[in-house]
């Protein structure tokens, strides 16, 4: 007989204690193999999708999409076919209990035996399984143990869901038109074009509420770190105009030839690190408990992209041993995994400094707030043409805005104003950087 294995949301990593559903890839009734993805789930870091380590027939789903499951809840559960019923079966059942999901939450221990995912209890009341429409059968019929009287939407398309949702349509209230009932697109379109064409009332009954959108996921955890920041940081501000115009000519004279083209923000992220290289108390963090201050020896350099989950931060690490090409490559490659949604939790921390190019966005200047528990943020404008005093004559020259925010506990404003005035007069004087070379 089959036997039923429970499988629990894994550790994801950097402590995270939860993830929300976005999308199942199976369905009840589904034969799976081991280490399948079964769900994708958005952290507080990255979306990932979770292998199961079990093989078998998907026998219940827990979690609705949208729905936020702890660590150690059950995701799904499996029936895993079994040969016999004697004490070969009882190992191998043991055996396959003790199988780990690799890169979630796996700890060696010192007997070079594997701990087992998600062996941590659950909590005291786990989601309800979301059921399916026909589901298909399974070879072997399973019953397996189903929380008591679920509420069941059938609706199997994940677009149909998220097209009720956006609308606000209720799936419960829905008949559908699909076989077995099942809710199809164009019932939820129907309902949609129903509330549009349904008569305004004469007079308005009572004022409308004003929506509230809970903060989850990556918004939730952005929102906690920037207020940490705020709340224990005594940071300042300092900013210069600088003269990039033979910044931009040099990119154009590197980018004349043929290869890999150079961005602005692979030059500016080179001039950081040569920057940091003359200023190392910037390159550092205050303790948790604020009784020192850590100097990081490697500038593992955090810079602002803007992804479909909204804006994060990925990491280039060890970046002071990138030359400006590699610096480059290791930008884009970065800056389209964060536009596709793709970065993993480690591309997402460990930072010791971050540039933050928001000229991007049309906007001069900006004060923004530490990525605790960094001390420094280098900000830069857009570079516009306006008119600027050069060799003592009036000219029209490409201008930046250079911001530069700083924990006031690392240093005095003098550290930080040489710091941003190296990296104005590099960005005026690019030849300065084959001095500190």
């Amino acid at each position: 007989m089959p036997v039923v294995r429970e499988f629990r949301l894994p550790d994801l990593g950097e402590g995270l204690t939860g993830a929300e559903v976005v999308r199942w890839m199976v369905e009840v009734g589904e034969v799976i193999a081991v280490d399948q993805p079964v769900v994708e789930v958005e952290t507080a870091k990255a979306v990932v999708e979770v292998p199961c380590p079990y093989g078998g027939v998907v026998t219940a789903r827990y979690g609705a999409e949208g729905e936020e499951i702890a660590v150690g809840a059950p995701l799904v559960t499996v029936a895993v076919a079994s040969a016999g019923g004697g004490a070969a079966d009882t190992a191998a059942s043991s055996a396959e209990v003790e199988r780990p999901l690799v890169g979630y939450g796996v700890v060696e221990s010192r007997g070079a035996r594997r701990r087992r995912v998600g062996a941590a209890a659950a909590p005291a009341s786990a989601p309800a399984p979301v059921a399916v429409a026909a589901p298909v059968a399974p070879a072997e019929p399973v019953e397996p143990v189903a929380p008591a009287a679920p509420v069941v939407v059938p609706v199997i398309s994940p677009l149909v869901r998220r097209l009720a949702r956006e609308q606000g349509v209720d799936l419960t209230a829905l008949t559908g038109s699909g076989p077995d009932g099942l809710i199809m697109r164009a019932d939820v379109e129907r309902a949609v074009a129903a509330k549009v064409a349904a008569p305004a009332p004469a007079a308005p009954v009572a004022v409308a509420q004003d929506g509230v959108v809970p903060l989850r996921g990556l918004r939730k955890a952005v929102a906690e770190k920037l207020s940490r920041s705020h709340r224990e940081i005594p940071a300042a501000t300092c900013w210069v105009d600088a003269d990039a115009t033979e910044l931009m000519a040099l990119r154009r004279q590197l980018n004349s030839t043929p290869g890999p083209k150079v961005s602005v923000l692979a030059l500016l992220a080179r001039i950081c690190t040569v920057a940091l290289a003359r200023f190392p108390e910037l390159n550092s963090s205050v303790t948790e408990d604020g009784s020192g201050i850590v100097r990081h020896s490697a500038v593992h350099l955090g810079f602002a992209a803007q992804g479909e989950r909204g804006l994060v931060v990925p990491v280039v690490r060890d970046a002071q041993a990138h030359s400006t090409e590699q610096l480059g490559e290791e930008l884009g490659r970065l800056t389209e995994s964060a536009r596709s949604g793709s970065l993993t939790p480690a591309e997402l921390t460990g930072g010791t400094f971050t540039l933050n190019n928001y000229g991007v966005f049309g906007v001069d200047g900006s004060t923004p707030i530490l990525n605790h528990p960094e001390a420094a943020m280098l900000g830069v404008g857009r570079i516009v043409a306006k008119p600027w005093v050069h060799d003592g004559e009036l000219a029209v020259r490409e201008v930046t805005q250079l911001s530069f925010t700083f924990d006031h506990r690392v240093c005095d404003g003098g550290t930080a104003g040489g710091f941003l005035r190296f990296v104005a007069d590099c960005v005026e004087q690019p030849g300065m950087l084959l001095r500190q070379l």
